[in-house]
């Protein structure tokens, strides 16, 4: 019995998740054309969209969201959200199907088949922004961005996964010497924005557990990170807490147009 996935794409430009069981297809996010998902799909050897079980939705934002309408209507796929979500989407994603909407609300859980996915709420500029843990026959996998930080109850639903997706988001001193107006600086380095690369090793430092092998570095900022200045400053966060990159946790890149291997949890 296996539980696999392929952060699809993740970035400002675009986010998607694929998560698959034996008998579970789901998409987290649909942020990117149904056209550009349908090609990472293929990329990743991920079957068919149409194949898939339903879409599970974090928040309204548009790079979370873009495809969304589009591919539930063009494959008639369900369409998995909070109540509030669903609201702020109204308009959004033009009209779906009322049998393909499903309300999944914050703080609980849902069984599709084999798979048990569990939702939490993070702190982001959303109307009800959450992610979404997957476990499966005693795997675990949980995704978490588009949050200001970390606060000790997302740590302790986290803790211990087999493979983490987690927001690397910006370094602070590109973004501070950067381009962006203050507001839009200020809104990120906020409690309802992003977290650092910095914030980000500190908070894995506190949920990696004896079986936690994979970290994907996910929602960098095309402006305001590197993928290499996103590692390195990850890496040299954990060794501060004496857990080393590369022997007792992996460190992986995502990227905003290709996705990474299907991969076993």
């Amino acid at each position: 019995m296996s539980l696999k996935f392929s952060v699809l794409a993740s970035g400002s430009s675009g986010n998607a998740v694929y998560v698959e069981t034996e008998q579970t297809r789901l998409l987290v996010d649909a942020g990117l054309s149904a056209k550009q998902i349908q090609i990472l799909f293929e990329k990743a050897a991920c079957g068919e969209v149409a194949d898939i079980d339903g879409i599970l939705v974090t928040h309204e934002h548009s790079d979370h969201i873009k495809g969304l309408g589009v591919l539930a209507r063009k494959f008639k796929l369900p369409i998995y959200a909070n109540k509030n979500t669903w609201n702020a989407m109204n308009g959004l994603i033009g009209e779906v199907a009322t049998e393909q909407k499903f309300e999944f609300e914050m703080e609980s859980v849902k069984t599709f088949n084999d798979l048990e996915v569990e939702s939490f709420g993070v702190s982001h500029d959303a109307a009800e922004p959450m992610f979404y843990v997957f476990h499966h026959n005693g795997r675990k996998l949980a995704l978490m961005t588009d949050t200001g930080y970390v606060s000790d109850r997302m740590k302790g639903i986290i803790r211990d996964s087999h493979s983490l997706v987690i927001e690397s988001n910006h370094d602070i001193n590109m973004l501070m010497m950067g381009r962006y107006p203050w507001n839009i600086k200020r809104r990120i380095l906020g409690d309802h924005g992003h977290i650092s690369n910095e914030d980000c090793g500190h908070a894995l430092a506190d949920v990696i557990g004896d079986g936690t092998k994979h970290i994907y570095l996910a929602h960098l900022s095309k402006d305001n990170n590197m993928k290499d200045i996103a590692r390195l400053a990850v890496e040299q966060t954990l060794k501060t807490y004496d857990i080393s990159a590369g022997e007792q946790v992996i460190l992986h890149d995502t990227d905003a147009s290709q996705p990474t291997k299907l991969a076993l949890v």
